[in-house]
């Protein structure tokens, strides 16, 4: 992203005839949460914040306040919660993000304070800012490609009688399935491809490419390589685009890990990660002879390896994200790399003389928040490099290997990410504390509905 100052993005409302400014924040499902000022408001905005309720900080999934805000003396850390009091949305000015689809209006990406200044320590931008901090202490910079699998439907119904709420819309698939990187797909979805393509572009996401993926309706989009920080910023900002853009003509789009529709497809979201010395800034992974791995690229990979449960909450963390790790499916069941293996958990893509070596982690899909994601990978492999740790021999045979299998439910991932003393070192005790409560209670809320099939098995039976 460019970098830019409060004078450069006032001067740009203006010259842009902007009518509206959305203040948004990365809230802790990787979702933009936020209010919408009128353009003439956004100086004082930059001057005082803007203040909303602390419960947005404090919701799960189904948008439900799960901390108890209405007992005296609640908090988190030095974060009170009592009374849904306010925090502040601070403006950040490398975070403005005029929007194609709305041309009177633009997205300005915030930081959440408290209400005396400080930061909140569990805020989507202050975890990965601090997890690039202590990369940077450690003598290196990251950089991260990414890879977006996600369906978009024709939607038939949007659900919105009165009775409907909050059930999903019923939609239809744009194009058959399963014909991956087939071009007569995408010539029958070109138009809205197109659309998504030009917009991601107009709002300097930086796409590279754009494919049909395996199963019906599904698409992938690739990016740039860039920084941690922009990187997590594009992802949330092209979800949230590729979202709106498809509500206004009538499409829905999800990003959802397994989604429960006929044929479809599960969405993974592959994190390309490489490593580059700051003091040389040469690229770390790259090996001196083929089939071998530089001291860091190993170090790096057992890392991933070595905390690979504690983090699936991080880069897993709905209920659904489980029902993706099935054997050979393209996605991870186990945790082990291989050279140029899909059906491994980290793929190795390195050869000598090669700029470009890198790993790809395959085991996160598209629901994941991904600055705590990518933060997670930078901690991980800081601790691998710390350590001095070797990589395991690589994989030839995925999902047919021994190697430990990765969780199985969410609630299997919360034990991990709750009991897992790297997660508390790295990420504080209150951030630990904080996201396995959040989660749980989405467990609980999962486990304590009646699902069809109970529903099948036992109402004629018993």
């Amino acid at each position: 992203m460019t970098r830019m100052d409060t004078a450069t993005i006032l001067a740009s409302v203006r010259e842009l005839k902007l009518e509206t400014v959305r203040l948004c924040f990365v809230d802790q499902h990787g979702i933009l949460r936020g209010k919408t000022l009128v353009a003439s408001a956004l100086e004082d905005a930059f001057e005082s914040g803007i203040g909303v309720p602390s419960t947005l900080l404090l919701k799960d999934t189904s948008h439900r306040t799960v901390f108890p805000i209405w007992t005296e003396g609640a908090h988190i850390g030095d974060m009170p919660l009592s009374g849904a009091s306010d925090v502040v949305l601070r403006p950040d000015p490398n975070g403005f993000f005029p929007l194609p689809w709305s041309p009177h209006s633009a997205i300005l990406l915030c930081e959440v304070e408290d209400r005396s200044g400080r930061k909140i320590p569990f805020s989507s931008s202050g975890v990965l800012r601090r997890a690039v901090e202590a990369l940077a202490e450690a003598g290196y910079e990251a950089v991260f490609g990414l890879e977006v699998e996600f369906q978009v439907y024709r939607c038939i119904d949007p659900a919105r009688d009165h009775t409907q709420t909050p059930l999903p819309p019923e939609t239809e698939n744009l194009t058959q399935g399963h014909q991956f990187l087939t071009e007569t797909r995408y010539g029958e979805a070109e138009t809205i491809l197109d659309t998504l393509r030009r917009t991601a572009e107009a709002m300097g996401l930086a796409p590279r490419t754009v494919e049909i993926e395996m199963g019906p309706s599904q698409f992938e989009f690739t990016f740039a390589p860039g920084d941690p920080q922009t990187q997590a910023a594009r992802y949330v900002m092209f979800r949230t685009m590729v979202k709106e853009v498809c509500q206004t003509q009538g499409l829905h789009a999800s990003f959802m890990a397994k989604p429960r529709l006929p044929n479809a497809a599960a969405n993974g979201w592959h994190m390309h990660q490489s490593l580059m010395s700051r003091s040389s800034g040469r690229g770390v992974f790259i090996p001196d002879r083929q089939d071998t791995l530089t001291p860091e690229a190993s170090g790096w990979i057992a890392g991933l390896l070595e905390h690979a449960t504690a983090l699936c909450l991080l880069t897993n963390p709905t209920v659904n994200s489980y029902k993706r790790f099935a054997p050979f499916q393209l996605a991870p069941n186990r945790i082990l790399w291989g050279r140029d293996n899909r059906g491994a958990m980290i793929r190795a893509l390195m050869m000598p003389d090669d700029p470009t070596s890198r790993i790809e982690n395959r085991v996160a899909d598209s629901t994941a928040n991904p600055y705590f994601a990518i933060a997670g990978q930078l901690h991980a492999g800081i601790a691998g490099l710390s350590a001095e740790c070797s990589a395991p021999k690589p994989s030839e045979t995925p999902y047919s290997d021994r190697a430990q299998a990765l969780p199985t439910t969410l609630t299997a991932a919360v034990d991990e990410f709750e009991s897992s003393s790297f997660i508390r070192k790295a990420f504080g005790p209150e951030f630990q504390r904080y996201l396995a409560t959040l989660k749980r209670a989405e467990w609980d809320r999962y486990v304590m509905t009646i699902s069809e099939w109970e529903h099948q098995e036992y109402f004629g039976l018993l």
